[in-house]
């Protein structure tokens, strides 16, 4: 997006929702506002003429352990009409939930349910908060950065067993042992 275009943008994001706080980055615009007010800023933009953000494409999260609120949740919006991207972005913790956009997109449902289910961001008003990816009794939240990366347990085929096993994590490095014959690194 140019420069003229991008300006032309944050003056009427300026006029409609002067209570944003607004900054440029690489090249688009990113608006912040609180969790309380994501639907009605998000409604506002689709909805204006000037703004005509008719095009919901994305809504994730991004971790930043050390902050006090260290979750981002980003909207991002397209106004094929107008040729125009936006960002939108909140800041929350895991005690607050962040108002669910499905009312307005339905494609936000997918999105939601899997901010939910890697990040563990709570999303009230949602209508179907279900796990999609992971097993029901998954425990943790694998896209934040303090995830623990191995997970305590693994599940394996044991050929002794002729049955799949649950047990925990075992990064024994000295003696290699690998499943299978595929090598023969005993010390």
């Amino acid at each position: 997006m140019t420069t003229d275009k991008l300006q032309r943008l944050e003056s009427r994001v300026e006029a409609i929702l002067p209570e944003l706080k607004r900054e440029w980055v690489c090249g688009a615009l990113v608006v912040w506002c609180e969790p309380d007010a994501v639907v009605e800023t998000l409604k506002t933009m689709r909805d204006d003429p000037g703004m005509d953000f008719k095009l919901f494409i994305d809504v994730t999260a991004v971790h930043y352990p050390k902050r006090e609120k260290p979750f981002e949740v980003v909207y991002q919006l397209l106004s094929v009409h107008k040729n125009h991207r936006i960002r939108v972005k909140t800041l929350v913790d895991e005690s607050i939930a962040v108002p669910s956009i499905t009312p307005l997109w339905k494609a936000a449902d997918w999105f939601e349910r899997e901010m939910y289910e890697m990040f563990g961001i709570m999303i009230s008003g949602h209508p179907d908060l279900r796990r999609l990816l992971l097993d029901y009794d998954f425990d943790g939240f694998p896209l934040r950065k303090d995830f623990d990366v191995t997970g305590p347990f693994e599940l394996r085929y044991d050929e002794t067993q002729q049955r799949i096993v649950r047990e925990p994590v075992d990064l024994t490095i000295p003696n290699r042992i690998f499943y299978g014959n595929a090598t023969d690194e005993k010390a």
